[in-house]
């Protein structure tokens, strides 16, 4: 059985609650509530410590949604174009070469 990091079991659960339409506005207001919220892992009270993990804990809330919207509009795009394909109409040109 494969051994898992404690931090990579955070960022998974993490990661499967912003995935899961349910709770993803649950999730991402907890995440702003944590970063305003006094009660840290490491408190803002020594300066670069506290601010270290508001730091990972912002670019991992801004990862996962830029990546969950990368997704959304790469699975939209092709159903566009596949509608401007459909509407589209074909030209016949004949081509003449001179000489």
């Amino acid at each position: 059985m494969k051994k898992q990091h404690f931090s990579n079991t955070l960022h998974n659960l993490y990661r499967k609650a912003l995935r899961h339409t349910k709770y993803r506005w649950i999730v991402i207001f907890g995440t702003l509530l944590y970063l305003v919220s006094p009660l840290d892992i490491s408190p803002d009270v020594f300066p670069v410590l506290g601010w270290i993990d508001d730091g990972l804990v912002v670019s991992l809330l801004v990862t996962e949604m830029s990546q969950i919207l990368a997704e959304q509009i790469k699975q939209k795009r092709p159903l566009d174009r596949e509608a401007e394909t459909a509407d589209a109409q074909t030209i016949a040109v004949e081509a003449v070469t001179m000489s």
